[in-house]
């Protein structure tokens, strides 16, 4: 068992944020991430427009530069899983998959979202086998073959414009109207002469002997189904909060988002959230980064409160 002052968990954006205010705090804390890269949803990005002062990066290398400026400070991640949290009073007790125990007298939870899944029968089945959920990770592996995407947001049509560079053709299937992403997004996919799109349509089913070979798409009101032959489906539908892990804790939640406001304090004293994991209106980078923030600042302002 080991103890610390403050355990964030999550290097995403908002974690490496958080603890860039926690060294600068001098606070004693340790960054836990599952994944040995970090990064977060950032690094499946293909371009980021939108973060101030950083016009036109790729996700992965604006994860990066977070990362090293983080390191800056001796930053280093620690590699754990987290698989409970006991509210103990003053000391949380965090159990890690691996069996080891941290103690602490502050978390930071900042595991962000994970994508959601259609859920359709077999989808689990070619998930990897065709089915990704990111298509900047996969989206080489079809090269020259015809791909489909689900969903109408920006993350959607952002993935179907990286696709058209890639792929011999991109179906976006919507099961709206009209796309929701944002006007300079749908402007874009427009220009781009090898992507069709499908509103008011449905992926239903998926189909193939081993890999993907079709999907079944059908229209809203079910009077029009078509068997369209793909190699690859995106599945870009939004996400949901990796936060399985607080389900011991007595956090105040909506949709399994944790309810916080701006501060990131929680229904639980000393325990604090930051990122795509808070219910907010807004996920975006720069909302992580400030989330991340607040969240460290309202947890030295509680430590330094304990202490007294």
């Amino acid at each position: 068992m080991t103890k610390h002052d403050l355990v964030i968990i999550g290097a995403g954006v908002a974690g490496y944020t958080a603890a860039i205010y926690a060294a600068r705090a001098g606070v004693d804390f340790t960054l836990l991430e599952q994944d040995g890269c970090g990064g977060g949803q950032i690094t499946s990005a293909h371009l980021v427009e939108n973060y101030p002062g950083v016009p036109r990066i790729r996700g992965a290398d604006l994860a990066d530069r977070i990362k090293q400026q983080a390191e800056s400070f001796g930053v280093c991640v620690s590699l754990g899983t987290v698989q409970e949290i006991h509210d103990l009073g003053c000391e949380k007790e965090i159990l890690l998959t691996d069996g080891d125990t941290i103690d602490a007298s502050a978390v930071i939870a900042a595991t962000g979202a994970v994508p959601r899944k259609l859920g359709l029968d077999n989808e689990e089945a070619f998930a990897g086998r065709g089915i990704s959920y990111c298509a900047i990770c996969d989206g080489a592996f079809f090269a020259g073959r015809d791909v489909a995407v689900v969903g109408g947001g920006d993350t959607a049509v952002e993935d179907a414009i990286y696709l058209s560079s890639v792929c011999k053709s991109v179906t976006l299937i919507h099961r709206r109207d009209t796309l929701r992403s944002s006007k300079l997004r749908a402007d874009e996919l427009a220009l781009r002469s090898n992507v069709t799109v499908r509103y008011n349509s449905l992926v239903t089913a998926v189909r193939g002997d081993g890999r993907l070979e079709k999907i079944i798409v059908e229209s809203i009101d079910r009077r029009k189904i078509e068997r369209l032959p793909v190699d690859g489906l995106f599945v870009a539908v939004g996400t949901e909060p990796a936060a399985d892990y607080l389900n011991s804790l007595p956090l105040q939640r909506e949709n399994g988002y944790i309810i916080a406001d701006e501060s990131g304090i929680t229904s639980v004293d000393g325990i604090f959230v930051a990122g795509d994991l808070r219910k907010k209106p807004l996920r975006q980078v720069v909302t992580a980064a400030s989330d991340g923030a607040n969240a460290a600042s309202s947890a030295v302002t509680f430590l330094r409160s304990a202490r007294k």
